[in-house]
């Protein structure tokens, strides 16, 4: 288990199962407790609901997109309180990203991405342990 993220509340957000399924399974083993969301809209809902310490957030979704959660998620637009967001998304323009940042995100990544680079931010963002499952 490279991460140690135990008690933490993460929020997981993405229409593609498969990628919701895999977060859900590497979160969950390193400790964290794990909600997931299918849309945007479902992503606001439960983050009034359970006031999360991270948000991992694809982009483009249905019924409103990663940024308009931002904008209602984030109202304060910084990257440095929670909850923390960390974006995973097939958009790989640079216009995308740096409004993302503007919104408040603390990590862009484009999919696709490493489980262990989505866990070790995760890590830093929430002061859990990381050890870099190459160094085993």
């Amino acid at each position: 288990m490279p991460a140690k993220l135990d008690g933490r509340n993460v929020l997981v957000v993405d229409d593609d199962p498969d990628v919701l399924g895999s977060l859900r399974l590497a979160f969950e083993t390193s400790g964290a407790r794990v909600t997931t969301a299918r849309d945007g809209n479902q992503a606001v809902e439960m983050t009034k609901k359970l006031d999360p310490d991270l948000i991992v957030l694809d982009m483009m979704m249905p019924k409103r997109s990663g940024f308009l959660v931002l904008e209602s998620i984030k109202p304060s637009r910084k990257p440095d309180e929670r909850p923390y967001v960390i974006v995973v998304t097939a958009n790989e323009g640079k216009r995308a990203e740096q409004w993302a940042k503007y919104l408040g995100v603390a990590g862009y990544m484009t999919k696709p991405f490493s489980i262990e680079r989505v866990l070790k931010k995760a890590c830093e963002l929430l002061g859990g342990d990381y050890i870099d499952p190459d160094t085993l």
